[in-house]
């Protein structure tokens, strides 16, 4: 029988090392650690070794598809297939940054969701029958989907939208940043927010695309660890790293046959809609 195998995205710090360290003590198979920066993601292994856990490592950069291409080969030269996938490489910039929104829209899109996109075409085709995806989002896609126009909204929540569809709204709101008009246009005013609604959405079609694949029980959700004690939120939130991976680690390890939840945007452990209160009935 092949050896299982689980994939955190952006691991070596914050929520994503305490995913790896998570399921190094609960999942049965290897577990890797990836990183953009090698030097990085080997000193987050060792740290985990000094715990004595035992992820292995390798090099991956979302935005990279030379790096995705690479990463895809030596999966499934190894292992042959993916049981696990969490996408929780993300970045944000902070709330007092000066960088013109223009840049920050583009360039936290880049990552949060066209990253997302492309680990996601590029693995899917190595899901195993049972395979678990976890999309990391946040509950600022829920503030920012408030924050928008009836009639974006009204896209965004269209349960038949597609992949393409939901690009096009992406790349629509960066246009729209770049020539200051995105408020004007219907969008929220934070790039983060308006990334992460894209990585939510995002996790619905990508569920509902595989749960008409021949490969049994394939189940995406998307989550939002809550605010979190990491560098991104400049060390404010009251959980700590391993709390806000609890929520992560439980979708990734979901029992065969389960059905709910699936598809869904989930908070502690908890199936929430992340588009109440929106102005759509």
């Amino acid at each position: 029988m092949s050896t299982k195998v689980a994939v955190v995205t952006g691991s070596n710090k914050g929520i994503g090392y305490a995913i790896v360290r998570g399921l190094c003590r609960q999942f049965k198979g290897d577990v890797f650690l990836t990183s953009r920066n090698e030097e990085l993601g080997k000193k987050a292994i060792q740290s985990l070794n000094d715990e004595g856990l035992f992820p292995k490592y390798h090099q991956l950069d979302i935005t990279d598809q030379t790096s995705i291409e690479r990463f895809k080969d030596f999966i499934k030269g190894t292992y042959g297939g993916l049981d696990i996938l969490i996408n929780n490489a993300g970045i944000a910039y902070k709330q007092a940054s000066t960088a013109p929104f223009e840049e920050q829209a583009e360039i936290t899109l880049k990552t949060n969701y066209f990253g997302t996109v492309a680990i996601s075409d590029v693995l899917f085709p190595l899901l195993r029958p049972h395979a678990r995806v976890v999309n990391v989002s946040s509950l600022a896609c829920n503030f920012s989907i408030t924050k928008c126009s009836p009639e974006v909204q009204a896209k965004f929540l269209n349960n038949a939208i597609t992949k393409q569809e939901l690009t096009d709204l992406m790349n629509d709101f960066i246009q729209a940043a770049k020539t200051g008009d995105h408020e004007k246009e219907g969008y929220s005013n934070s790039a983060y927010g308006m990334s992460k609604v894209g990585v939510t959405v995002l996790s619905q079609i990508q569920h509902r695309e595989l749960s008409v694949d021949p490969r049994e029980n394939i189940i995406v959700n998307a989550c939002t660890p809550g605010y979190v004690d990491t560098d991104m939120t400049s060390h404010k939130g009251p959980k700590t790293i391993d709390e806000g991976a609890d929520t992560p680690i439980y979708l990734a390890l979901l029992p065969e046959g389960t059905t709910s939840p699936a598809g869904e945007f989930v908070a502690d452990r908890k199936v929430k809609s992340w588009s109440e209160n929106t102005q759509i009935s």
